[in-house]
């Protein structure tokens, strides 16, 4: 299999890294900054680097068709998901992304009425990629991803009905020597954390309420522990229940009080906005500044210590007749990661997830055609060959309240 990957970041490079362990794949990495894909392409004999401009859909269909690739794997920002998304249809070629076209508010009713959904975009080409016979696999990263794979294992063999899917993300990681530094993309995260967070129930549909709504503290396994968890807005609540049959779908991460503050503050300051502004004569975005200030998170593995977990709680009525409350889940120890690939642990537990997709897409363990997530195609696969990769998951009982 060929695959053009675009974006040499962190977790470009992570995916980078996982493939060239496996030798299922061989990857053309483009980026805007081609020293970056070099770097990246450093991790196999078998990898090509390239240049390109991400927004420009037809750089990108001419690398696919220069290249013969057979997928496109969207390691960029989800500002950037629609040119690839475009590019890989006319190409008929299957893709890949983490992260989904952008949603955008309901102009009058932002807090309790959706506008553009997460993903809405992408789903308005379905038509056009099943008429292809070609497959866009949406969401597929670790959330969303293997939380998505988490609900549908859930459903076909945990629970005969389920009241409710929610998503809950927490850590205890440490960041040693910053006053402030996140471990993942702080675009991304400003964009998730302060819109509207969406939330589906079986006799409403989508709605919205207000960013880091609804706290609850949710105990993480492997010794993480207690974690205040808030709603945020999450592609999860958007998939799951095209495909699985639930009550209530949410997603709770545990962003803590001083960086639920930090980004309070980049709100209030107009610092989140992506509208560029004049200074000194340049135009520049507020929030391109405010990332471009913090330090990278491909880079901060060394300066980490401690546990992510991401996983998906589920209550409902289960295969034994009576009430039953699971947390399917996958923990990453920093120092694991690290010391395995050179990878930090954000980073390394998104990336993995796709290169185990691809791999059952190779082998034809999974397929399919339209714009799928992955709770559309069989969970079992897919977590016996995350097992496989040496990073095994868990399903803890609790008891039902």
């Amino acid at each position: 299999m060929r695959v053009l990957l675009i974006g040499a970041g962190g977790v470009g490079t992570a995916f980078a890294r996982i493939a060239a362990r496996r030798g299922f794949a061989d990857l053309v990495i483009a980026d805007y900054d081609v020293a970056r894909a070099q770097r990246a392409a450093a991790a196999s004999d078998r990898y090509l680097a390239v240049q390109v401009d991400v927004r420009d859909e037809a750089a990108i269909a001419s690398l696919l068709a220069e290249h013969k690739a057979d997928a496109l794997m969207n390691a960029a920002d989800p500002r950037f998901v629609l040119p690839q998304f475009r590019a890989a249809l006319q190409a008929g070629v299957t893709y890949l992304d983490m992260a989904m076209s952008l949603s955008h508010p309901h102009q009058d009713a932002p807090y309790s009425l959706t506008g553009v959904k997460l993903g809405d975009e992408q789903f308005a080409m379905a038509g056009a990629w099943a008429d292809k016979g070609a497959l866009a696999l949406v969401g597929i990263g670790v959330e969303p991803g293997l939380s998505d794979v988490f609900a549908r294992h859930a459903a076909d063999n945990l629970f005969t009905e389920i009241d409710e899917i929610g998503v809950r993300d927490g850590a205890n990681l440490v960041v040693h020597g910053y006053d402030f530094a996140p471990t993942f993309s702080i675009w991304t995260t400003i964009e998730e954390c302060l819109n509207p967070p969406v939330i589906w129930e079986a006799d409403r549909g989508w709605f919205t309420t207000e960013p880091f709504s609804e706290p609850e503290v949710f105990t993480f396994p492997a010794g993480i522990g207690p974690v205040e968890c808030v709603n945020v807005e999450h592609e999860e609540v958007l998939l799951i229940p095209r495909w699985v049959s639930s009550r209530r779908v949410t997603f709770k991460y545990g962003l803590g009080e001083e960086f639920i503050g930090v980004l309070k503050t980049v709100h209030k300051l107009g610092l989140d906005a992506t509208t560029p502004v004049t200074v000194g004569g340049h135009q520049v975005s507020p929030r391109d500044v405010v990332a471009a200030c913090l330090p990278d998170p491909a880079n901060l593995g060394a300066a980490m210590s401690g546990l992510t977990c991401a996983g998906t709680w589920v209550t409902g009525t289960g295969t034994h007749g009576g009430p039953r409350e699971v947390y399917l889940y996958h923990v990453v120890d920093n120092a694991w990661s690290m010391a395995e690939y050179g990878s930090q642990a954000v980073v390394w537990q998104t990336a993995v997830n796709p290169v185990v997709a691809l791999e059952l897409l190779d082998s034809g363990a999974w397929s399919g055609a339209g714009v799928l997530g992955p709770e559309a195609l069989p969970p079992g696969p897919f977590l016996d060959l995350l097992t496989e990769y040496g990073s095994p998951w868990a399903c803890e009982e609790r008891s039902p309240k």
